[in-house]
């Protein structure tokens, strides 16, 4: 793909020390920019086809700032697949809230993309939603390549 300008379900592909990785834009959001969908897997090499991989669950979503990512070449779009229709939803997500001097979250907003709600304690359920928050590309890569999951972060 030649374009530079990221349009709702471009296939992202990211360099990592361990193989490409890929995430699929799905939404944007004045306050945060360009969603993802991080996609499972590391590879050798660019797969032919990213129907199969674009319909298999995310392993998280996370806010990028995709559009200067692209345009410095961090990172390349590759293809561009229909959004599968569980992931067109916006998605809800979690923000800490209240931390301690310890670093200790206190209590956690939830999100849907229009409204929050605060909560005290998050349920193992709410523990698997993806975290509100912009990454840039050296923690994107660095979390990829760690197998980071969501209960890292609760």
């Amino acid at each position: 793909m030649k374009r530079k300008i990221p349009r709702i379900g471009d296939i992202i592909e990211m360099q990592t020390p361990k193989g490409l990785a890929y995430a699929q834009y799905t939404h944007k959001r004045p306050l945060y920019g360009s969603l993802l969908r991080v996609l499972p897997g590391l590879y050798a090499r660019r797969p032919d086809s990213f129907k199969e991989l674009v319909a298999s669950k995310e392993r998280f979503y996370i806010f990028f700032p995709l559009g200067a990512a692209v345009s410095r070449a961090i990172v390349t779009l590759v293809d561009n697949e229909a959004v599968p229709l569980w992931a067109q939803e916006f998605p809800l997500m979690r923000k800490a809230g209240g931390i301690d001097r310890s670093g200790k979250v206190l209590n956690w907003w939830l999100w849907d993309g229009k409204r929050e709600w605060r909560v005290d304690c998050l349920s193992q359920k709410q523990k698997e939603l993806s975290v509100a928050e912009v990454w840039n590309d050296t923690l994107l890569f660095e979390r990829i390549v760690e197998d980071w999951s969501l209960q890292d972060e609760g």
